[in-house]
């Protein structure tokens, strides 16, 4: 089943490893995601970031990477749907016990959060600074003079080198680069142990994009910062995660150390995926693709979720998958599996 994948993708920065510690974080046990309609969309997805470590959370639009992301503080809206878990433990608080103060609290105190578009999520009637000074105060118990020094530290820290303009400045008068930065000195300021970044350079140019990302790497060293990455980039897994966590109509379909994950993809869907790459040293005509589409909530087919589209499907994959772990990984692919254990008997 696995093969290895000669991958157009940048170099991995192995020193950010170093900060990874093997004590545990967050640990999420079978988080589910009930839609209003009653339908699940999010469904028993468990997982462990470790601190200091980067945990990428992969896969096409419409497999339930950001309502994963937006449950682990219970930030769902009630009207889109409702959060369960078995436990989401965050170091040594139960988030799926907290009441409203306590998450409170936990929303932008020990978790902040990226959004893609930041300039959607600033509000355009206040400054930047007042934005970022209001949110340092709502955690921390000091003065506003204290919190404006703060805060103009964390745009200095974010990269902007004119921190006391971008704080006067409102959103609209900054490029999409400075939202961004300025989102990231928001979500930083509170000295936060976990940021989940929610594709956070997908409307910026490349060029930004890499300095955004090269902001990520150095703040998460600096600060020994977990880091939850929701992104469908694979150069950007490559390039910061440890681990890869491949998401697909709402369950985890492969778990893996990133490295493993690129060099020998297990399940048929991440092979899929890796395959999509462009290759500049060898252009095909036509690039390949996945047939179909990511199956909509309440119509997941039976079985393995991916059979329709995958080309090495078998009657046998019309049956329930589990994960299971194979070596460092997790798969959720009894062929995978099976090749797994035959290839450790030679």
């Amino acid at each position: 089943m696995s093969e290895s994948v000669n991958l157009p993708l940048p170099a991995r920065d192995d020193s950010m490893a170093s900060t990874a510690d093997t004590a545990g974080l967050l640990e999420v046990r079978n988080l589910r995601v009930t839609l209003s309609s009653g339908i699940p969309a999010v469904d028993g997805v468990s997982f462990e970031i470790g601190r200091g470590e980067c945990v990428a959370l992969v896969g096409e639009s419409g497999c339930g990477k950001s309502l994963t992301a937006l449950s682990l503080v219970r930030a769902v809206p009630p009207e889109v749907g409702e959060t369960a878990a078995e436990m989401i433990l965050l170091g040594d608080r139960r988030v799926d016990r907290l009441d409203r103060g306590g998450l409170r609290r936990v929303r932008g105190g020990r978790v902040g959060m990226i959004f893609q578009e930041p300039s959607a999520c600033l509000d355009p009637l206040f400054t930047v600074g007042s934005q970022i000074v209001e949110t340092i105060r709502a955690h921390q118990p000091v003065s506003r003079p204290q919190a404006r020094k703060r805060a103009l530290a964390a745009l200095e820290e974010a990269g902007l080198s004119e921190s006391g303009r971008v704080f006067d400045s409102y959103p609209h008068q900054l490029s999409g680069g400075q939202c961004q930065r300025a989102f990231i000195a928001l979500a930083l300021a509170t000295d936060p142990e976990l940021l989940v970044a929610d594709e956070p350079t997908t409307a910026l140019d490349v060029t930004v994009q890499r300095r955004i990302l090269d902001l990520l790497a150095e703040l998460r060293r600096r600060r020994g910062l977990s880091l939850l990455l929701i992104t469908h980039n694979l150069a950007v897994v490559a390039r910061l995660a440890d681990r890869v966590l491949m998401m697909y109509a709402g369950q985890v379909v492969e778990q893996a150390p990133a490295g493993e994950l690129f060099s020998t993809p297990a399940h048929p869907y991440t092979q899929a995926l890796l395959e999509c790459l462009p290759d500049v040293d060898h252009p095909r005509p036509e690039p390949p693709t996945i047939p179909g589409v990511v199956p909509q909530p309440g119509n997941w087919p039976a079985g393995c979720r991916f059979r329709p589209r995958c080309r090495l499907a078998e009657e046998a994959c019309a049956q329930e998958q589990m994960l299971e772990r194979t070596g460092r990984r997790l798969v959720r692919c009894w062929k995978a599996v099976q090749s797994s254990a035959s290839g450790e008997g030679r």
